[in-house]
């Protein structure tokens, strides 16, 4: 079975594309900072790297 692209796809790709869509629905880059880290157990600075 194949992996889905998602898996291999670093967060530095998808992050300001997370951020778009959230300040597009009323919400703060701080809530998707918050949402990323618990899903991927980085904390904020190790985000930011």
């Amino acid at each position: 079975m194949a992996r889905h692209r998602i898996f291999g796809t670093a967060i530095s790709k998808v992050y300001p594309m997370y951020v778009q869509k959230a300040e597009r629905k009323n919400r703060t880059k701080a809530e998707v900072v918050r949402i990323i880290c618990w899903l991927t157990g980085y904390d904020p600075v190790g985000l930011q790297k």
